[in-house]
């Protein structure tokens, strides 16, 4: 079983993981990441609780720019989605997957098939039933539908059969991470029939989660009530939701103030002001992760001893000092210290060394100042800023470009040199091959890998997760994917939220928000 996540935050700030664009619009690039989370308060002159009962007034950074599952991916968005969409599995606060909608699942002795039960008597919110036939279509519409944001991660299913309340998914490979990746990141799942209009899906969401929409203003505003169909509608004990497009971030906190929201993801630079004002503020668990991106396949970054020189010359605690306000911390790879993954072996490899820098930039046969490199961005980010000062240091030019279609060349692998964080995902194995594989939508210098990763992947994947070997075997996988030359990690921002005392905390799922249990008290 994987090892229980600490309670620390561990995500990256993801500069512009605000910013929507792109496939993964909610985590693209990297400035500061902050999880939404919502806030109920049931405060008397509450217009959304006129009617009674517990409303959440969440204000979300990530306010989803689509909510066709399919197309908005496994990104930060999913957060908000899950309102209206459940899944076979989610995880629990260790990042284990437990059971959603399905209840139960097994594999076969070979390791390349696996069945899921469904839970019975279950619908979608437009009265469709919830069975095998649902997940089939789910899946074969992720892989094939052409806005798909998720074909990429469902590679390893050849083919689903329906039977029933029986979903058999039938495997390319032995892969005992599929309960881990059939989360609620990857496969949130839609009514079949609402999702034969794709378009009409995305602006009228039709699911079976906790909560249904009932208004929907494209890219502002959701409003939602209780589905009293969800499979665990009596733990969800808030009656509304009000979910709205965050404002500046500077505002968040008078609005949290005034009772127009009751729960908003925070700048860190707000978190100060929070405390004062006397919200709860508290960090949600996350794998979040920013990084540099590298493109090996284009000079200069073809040259080691170059790709080097750049990795000893980032000094780590800068990003963390200026931009976290005290709530970041440094890091050399994409899972957090106390996560299964975690590979302490890898820990400070490359410790920041200017002097060792710029050895390395002389033996790559650079002097100083001859090499001026373009950092692309889709907007304005205090990391680009360090990045410049810290290469500066050692002899390299760097000019930052903010392409506001960044997306496009950063996904086909045409920059050189660029910005990037993650928050995740609840398959370690996925994080992994997102950043390292040949293929993976985060690795800038694609088809390139590190020796030995393939195999390391191989190894995780027939390996069940509960054996007693999966976190070696899983850490041995990190450790020959951080011999990228394609990735330097650099620090990680937490998920950091703000909310009326009146609700009660949150499970601590990491990078999730879960409204699974808790309450709205009817005073401020």
């Amino acid at each position: 079983m994987p090892a229980q996540l600490t309670t620390q935050h561990r995500g990256p700030a993801l500069p512009s993981s605000r910013r929507p664009g792109g496939r993964r619009a909610a985590v693209l690039a990297t400035a500061l990441v902050a999880l939404v989370a919502p806030a109920l308060s049931a405060c008397g002159g509450d217009s959304a609780a006129a009617g009674g009962g517990a409303t959440l007034k969440w204000t979300s950074s990530y306010f989803p720019t689509h909510w066709d599952p399919v197309v908005g991916g496994s990104g930060a968005q999913f957060r908000e989605l899950a309102l209206t969409y459940a899944s076979l599995t989610r995880t629990d606060e260790t990042g284990k997957a437990v059971p959603d909608l399905a209840k139960s699942w097994e594999y076969n002795k070979k390791g390349d098939e696996i069945t899921f039960h469904l839970r019975p008597r279950l619908k979608f919110s437009d009265g469709q039933p919830v069975d095998a036939a649902a997940v089939k279509a789910a899946i074969e519409r992720a892989q094939k539908q052409k806005n798909s944001a998720l074909f990429g991660d469902l590679t390893s299913i050849k083919s689903v059969d329906a039977e029933g309340l029986d979903a058999v998914l039938h495997l390319t490979q032995v892969d005992y991470q599929i309960p881990q990746l059939l989360g609620e990141r990857v496969l949130q799942i839609a009514s079949p029939k609402a999702a034969k209009n794709p378009a009409k899906l995305d602006q009228n969401p039709v699911g079976a989660g906790p909560f249904t929409v009932t208004q929907l203003v494209p890219g502002t505003k959701a409003v939602l009530k209780k589905n009293p169909d969800y499979w665990d509608a009596k733990n969800i004990h808030i009656d509304n939701v009000e979910l709205t497009s965050a404002p500046d971030a500077s505002t968040v906190v008078s609005g949290l103030q005034t009772g127009v929201y009751n729960f908003a993801d925070l700048d860190p630079s707000q978190a100060s002001a929070a405390k004062k004002a006397g919200l709860d503020v508290f960090v949600q668990p996350g794998f979040n992760a920013s990084n540099l991106s590298l493109n090996i396949n284009k000079a200069p970054f073809d040259n080691d001893k170059l790709v080097d020189a750049v990795r000893y010359a980032i000094n780590r605690q800068e990003f963390v000092d200026k931009l976290t306000f005290g709530y970041g911390e440094v890091t050399d790879q994409p899972f957090p210290k106390g996560y299964v993954a975690y590979d302490p072996k890898s820990e400070a490899e490359y410790p920041y060394d200017p002097a060792k820098s710029k050895k390395l930039l002389s033996e790559a046969g650079y002097k100083a100042g001859a090499i001026k490199l373009d950092l692309v961005i889709p907007a304005d980010d205090p990391q680009a800023e360090i990045v410049q000062s810290q290469l500066a240091k050692v002899g390299i030019t760097v000019t930052i470009k903010v392409d506001k279609n960044w997306a496009t060349p950063f996904f086909a692998k045409n920059l050189t040199f660029s910005l990037y964080g993650t928050t995740g995902r609840d398959s370690a194995l996925q994080t992994l091959t997102a950043h390292f594989g040949p293929h993976g939508p985060l690795n800038l210098s694609s088809p390139y890998e590190p020796a030995g990763f393939e195999a390391a992947v191989a190894k995780v994947r027939q390996t069940p997760l509960d054996a007693p070997d999966y976190a070696t075997v899983l850490q041995a996988a990190t450790r020959a994917g951080l011999q990228s030359k394609a990735l330097v990690f650099t620090y990680s921002q937490p998920n950091l939220i703000a909310k009326s005392k009146a609700i009660s905390d949150l499970p601590k799922n990491p990078a999730h928000i879960d409204w699974t249990g808790v309450t709205i008290s009817s005073g401020n």
